[in-house]
């Protein structure tokens, strides 16, 4: 299969303005790769910078150098270089991210959340629905509950809506940041499935998972990101 997804020597630290500006470095030298198909699980203890990763590949953070290369078709892109317009388009036609928090707007129904990302490229309202209502069913929101703001959901529901609006467009590249983390064992195995059903469609995943059954159920690769830890 081919590499959808590699990362070449990449480094990030932070300013912190509070302190002096003393500069605190995450990573540096971040280099591995996720072919299509593949999904390939970030471990390390807290504050190793999983996450800080993700958030890299994502574009909401910078690198402070290296390249971060995902293939769009026929065409690659470096994310380290690219404008907040090919971002835009990156993350509405190639690059999908479950973050461990749900940011809607209140008052809008579930059904509407769940289906915006198919929406706003194109997709009919009503096709759209009928695609978020399939997905929110296989994680067992179904009912009155698609028409209830996310608002009114316990913890466990928040991040199913979550879940459910990040796998519903057919995307190439995943990343999953602890997506079954306060899930109970019916919704992880739920999750776990649709996981498997993108890998069989050619989806690159890059997860950050604590659990260890899950780790072990979904990764094909584990890539250590202690490996990475920046000098002090």
């Amino acid at each position: 299969m081919m590499t959808a997804l590699e990362l070449c020597d990449v480094a990030k630290s932070f300013t912190m303005h509070l302190q002096g500006g003393v500069r605190l470095s995450v990573v540096a030298s971040v280099t591995f790769s996720v072919r299509a198909g593949e999904c390939v699980v970030l471990a390390g203890p807290s504050g190793a910078g999983k996450s800080s990763i993700l958030k890299m590949i994502f574009g909401n953070y910078r690198c402070d150098q290296g390249q971060i290369l995902v293939r769009d078709g026929g065409r690659s892109f470096d994310i380290a270089t690219a404008t907040p317009r090919q971002m835009l388009a990156l993350r509405n036609n190639t690059i999908g991210y479950v973050s461990q928090f749900l940011r809607a707007v209140p008052r809008v129904p579930t059904i509407d959340v769940v289906a915006e990302p198919l929406i706003v490229c194109g997709t009919p309202r009503g096709a759209a629905h009928a695609k978020a209502a399939d997905m929110l069913q296989q994680l067992n929101i179904c009912g009155a509950l698609l028409n209830l703001p996310p608002a009114t959901f316990s913890g466990g529901e928040q991040q199913r809506v979550n879940i459910a609006r990040g796998f519903l467009p057919d995307l190439p590249i995943l990343l999953l940041d602890e997506p079954t983390a306060s899930l109970d064992a019916d919704n992880r195995a739920a999750v776990q499935k649709l996981i498997a059903e993108k890998k069989r469609h050619g989806t690159a995943i890059v997860a950050v998972v604590h659990d260890e059954n899950v780790r072990e159920a979904i990764a094909d690769r584990i890539v250590e990101v202690t490996q990475f830890a920046a000098a002090a």
